[in-house]
């Protein structure tokens, strides 16, 4: 058998079990909503394909008919279209965003005939530029006007955008991250966003094209396509994996610099819907240039842990010692450690409180001694980060030659911080927070001047919020946190994406500290008793007697 007659087997099977689990859908009224594949761009999809309006429905049934067929994006929305007035259908905006809501929480209250109200409590929504935000403001009343046209009822007046329930959504959507470099062009950064999966490779390239960065990142990341460069085709075709991105006459003269990191930002993007190669066009001439490299920021596989009095990288029973680092440590009693990507020096947080820099030359720089210190944070320019817990507008960076920089407002609203680190390529920091009284991850873009000096946060972004506590929180790859809140005695571990939903597991009891990997499902965790715990599938316990488990920014490369 061949390896294509293989996969189209595979596929068929998977589809066939899908549609079975599927088919006992609750639906409401008339509408039935089925399933159906189609081939568009190139490669496999699958999208649900609703129904439209049935003779002498009800109001009720139409409003119901109409929300049911939010699930259904091609033409844009053409067969939500169908249930509104024809004069309606020029204003109504279905791509103005998602409100979305847990599976049968929705309440229909037909005030009369001629006026619906639908009531939904939002677990998220997710705007016209695809940029997801949780929910949590409480539940919002949708109002829909009907009239009678040829004796059918027709939907006149209805909020822009579509409702969906949380199942249908993850379905209908899919999370792409959006390629950005940092100020320097060395990294690329995700900024994650939710398009439909019909014509996910339109929607993607359309958006890095002519788009901008989401508006928490705006000053922190940059973009290479220029703001006169735009698309000049509807759609962006796929052949054979291939995207062919058609640009106007004026990318032909831009540097090859810039080209190729036009490139890098498209064949970054676009990866993550299936697409294998990028070609950037002008009329029918190819603009043949490679892409750039970016560094990727990875650590060390290994858990990096303080043991015996001794740092280094736990290889079975053994600790691999960073010798001359592990030597300057003895001298500060550490409570916590996060190392640069060189391995040449630590910001530390002592048992007495106090923050300092230790060097691998045995220099060791007193810097916070404010009360009430979280865990601080190094970043790639070496400038260490620090705030007090109770005073979470009081963000300090701390650079290599000790000059102290205040970036001004902090985290502005929140009561207080139990946790801040900075993302290893040194564009965003994520933090722990009270947003209004209750525990919340919030995320903020780093602005830097020219030397690479932080002088300020972006406005965060509420990315989750928790049901107890926050712990602890750390960096996993380049667009998802993992973090330790408090459920009662109970530890629970969060892997939390910077634009979607946050899965979570129960952790092992007494947890303190996590250390986070390269990829999900690589935490590592520390309890008070110092047992050191791994993720592997379920938490595997590793070593006793660790001291510390130490933070490490990634290597670029």
């Amino acid at each position: 058998m061949s390896v294509r007659k293989a996969a189209t087997g595979a596929l068929a099977l998977v589809l066939a079990g899908v549609m079975a689990a599927c088919s006992g859908l609750p639906v409401d009224g008339p509408v039935h909503v089925g399933r159906a594949i189609d081939e568009v761009e190139g490669i496999p999809e699958f999208s649900f394909v609703p129904d439209g309006p049935v003779a002498d429905a009800t109001p009720q049934q139409v409003v119901e008919g109409f929300i049911a067929a939010g699930s259904g994006p091609r033409q844009n929305w053409s067969v939500a279209q169908q249930f509104l007035t024809p004069s309606f259908r020029d204003t109504w905006k279905p791509q103005a965003g998602v409100t979305i809501y847990a599976a049968g929480d929705r309440t229909i209250d037909v005030v009369s005939d001629e006026q619906i109200t639908v009531t939904v409590d939002p677990v998220a929504t997710v705007d016209a530029s695809g940029a997801y935000r949780p929910g949590g403001a409480g539940p919002i009343a949708l109002s829909y006007e009907l009239v009678q046209e040829e004796g059918q009822w027709r939907i006149a007046q209805a909020p822009d955008g579509i409702v969906l329930d949380a199942n249908r959504f993850s379905t209908v959507f899919r999370s792409y991250p959006l390629a950005y470099f940092d100020s320097g062009w060395s990294s690329i950064v995700p900024d994650v966003r939710w398009f439909p999966v019909t014509n996910a490779a339109t929607r993607i390239a359309d958006a890095v094209v002519t788009g901008s960065p989401s508006p928490w990142l705006s000053g922190a990341v940059r973009s290479a396509f220029p703001d006169d460069v735009s698309l000049t085709q509807p759609s962006v075709p796929v052949d054979a994996g291939v995207a062919q991105v058609s640009l106007d006459a004026s990318a032909r003269d831009l540097p090859p610099a810039t080209l190729a990191r036009m490139q890098t930002q498209l064949e970054q993007s676009l990866s993550t819907a299936g697409i294998l190669d990028v070609q950037m066009l002008v009329g029918d001439e190819v603009l043949d240039v490679p892409s750039v490299d970016v560094d990727e920021h990875r650590v060390d596989v290994r858990p990096l842990v303080l043991a015996e009095g001794r740092l280094g990288f736990l290889s079975g029973a053994e600790v691999e010692e960073l010798p001359e680092l592990s030597a300057a440590l003895a001298e500060t009693d550490p409570e916590s450690i996060e190392v640069d990507a060189d391995r040449t020096t630590a910001a530390v947080r002592t048992t007495t409180g106090a923050v300092v820099r230790v060097q691998a030359d045995g220099t060791v720089t007193e810097l916070d001694t404010r009360a009430g210190m979280t865990a601080p944070s190094i970043d790639p320019f070496g400038h260490i980060w620090t705030v007090p817990a109770s005073s979470p507008t009081e963000v300090v960076a701390y650079a290599p030659d000790g000059g102290a920089r205040t970036l001004a407002g902090g985290w502005p609203g929140a009561t207080d911080v139990a946790a801040m680190r900075v993302s290893r390529d040194g564009t965003r920091v994520a933090a722990l927070v009270r947003d209004g009284g209750e525990p919340a991850v919030w995320v903020a873009g780093v602005i830097r001047d020219d030397a690479g000096a932080p002088v300020g946060l972006g406005d965060p972004l509420p990315v989750a919020m928790l049901a107890g506590d926050g712990v602890e929180l750390t960096w996993l790859g380049g667009s998802t946190v993992a973090l330790i809140w408090t459920d009662g005695e109970q530890r629970v571990m969060r892997e939390q994406p910077i634009g979607g939903e946050g899965t979570e597991v129960r952790a092992p009891d007494g947890v303190v500290s996590i250390a986070g990997g390269n990829q999900s499902g690589s935490v590592r965790l520390r309890t008070g008793e110092g047992g050191l715990f791994v993720q592997r599938g379920s938490w595997q316990f590793l070593a006793p007697d660790v001291t510390v488990l130490a933070v490490q920014q990634g290597v670029p490369g």
